[in-house]
């Protein structure tokens, strides 16, 4: 059941994930994105539904050890988790216990976001064009966890950015210029930003944090549902839909490893399943010569086996008897 439950939530993932590059067509009109934040928001409810499951005995399955009370409730601040983090499981075998379900905040609360190891955002405030892809790592020995800011400014028709470590509070590099569509190498990640930014426009790389599926879910809603007016509403747009898209990414990525650990578990179940049918046998086959007994048969058998050993004795006792003044006399 637990499998099937993770087959459903990565189905509802990959719908909302087309959902969202839908919604990222720049011709779509604030009415048709309000439509498709309406739908987003139904597979949230239906998400919400799947996070609350109950197993055969009418126990919540992602509570942890919290089996009787909803794990998940919908609040107007979220969705928040009323479980622990614990992991029942079951003895399989001698020293041997599987886990049978997974505790809630760890499947779907502890998503990294962004691109897994770093989250690429546009503030708030812009009122250019700029939009900022989610962008990798283009050298992991370089990437030293702090938060950096790109600041955009334009002077005579002449775009430039300034690169600031906002952990250290500290300028990288200034004045650097911009081509729409170049790679942007910062610290070891990389990036780019299109469109047109305007002056005081600011782009930020910050490290991969924990963020529930639920949280995506809601921020693409409430996205969509926002007009977009002029060409920097379209870009908050164009910004909003790359920063779900690459959430999503990460929730169906974190939901598949969990559903080949499960997949690992069954495999070992049916390895264990197919050792304990073969013991069965073998023990049935002991148990039925014990208990399945032709009394008659026995009997008789004993009987010839009293009777030959009987003559082997007396065979025995004749024979240890004889001596050489029996022959003589």
């Amino acid at each position: 059941m637990h499998e099937s439950v993770l087959g459903q939530i990565t189905s509802l993932l990959q719908d909302v994930r087309t959902l969202a590059v839908n919604a990222g067509n720049g011709t779509l009109a604030n009415s048709d994105r309000a439509a498709i934040a309406t739908d987003v928001a139904g597979r949230l409810q239906q998400l919400i539904g799947l996070a609350n499951s109950k197993d055969g005995d009418g126990a919540y399955m992602y509570g942890g050890f919290q089996t009787a009370g909803q794990p998940f409730v919908d609040t107007p601040a979220g969705v928040t988790y009323t479980g622990d983090q614990g992991e029942r499981a079951l003895e399989v075998a001698p020293a041997r216990s599987l886990a049978t379900t997974e505790n809630g905040a760890a499947l779907f609360q502890q998503i990294r976001n962004g691109n897994g190891a770093f989250a690429a955002s546009a503030a708030a405030a812009n009122s250019g064009s700029g939009v900022i892809a989610a962008g990798q790592v283009a050298d992991p020995a370089a990437v030293t966890g702090h938060r950096y800011e790109l600041q955009f400014s334009v002077a005579a028709g002449v775009t430039t950015y300034d690169v600031f470590d906002v952990t250290a509070g500290a300028s990288v590099s200034a004045g650097n210029a911009y081509v729409p569509g170049t790679a942007i190498t910062v610290a070891g990640m990389q990036t780019t930003v299109s469109g047109a930014p305007a002056t005081g426009d600011r782009f930020t790389l910050s490290p991969s944090t924990a963020r529930s599926v639920f949280a995506t879910l809601s921020n693409l809603v409430t996205a969509l549902q926002t007009p977009a007016i002029g060409s920097s509403g379209n870009a908050r747009v164009a910004n909003d839909v790359t920063a779900a898209l690459s959430d999503i990414d990460q929730a169906l990525e974190h939901t598949l490893t969990f559903r080949a650990l499960v997949g690992a578990r069954l495999r070992e179940l049916d390895s264990l399943a197919a050792g304990n049918e073969d013991r069965q046998i073998r023990y049935d086959q002991t148990l039925s010569t014990l208990r399945d007994l032709d009394y008659n048969r026995a009997l008789s058998d004993f009987a010839k086996q009293q009777l030959a050993l009987e003559a082997a004795q007396k065979s025995f006792a004749k024979t240890a008897g004889l001596s050489l003044f029996d022959y003589i006399r």
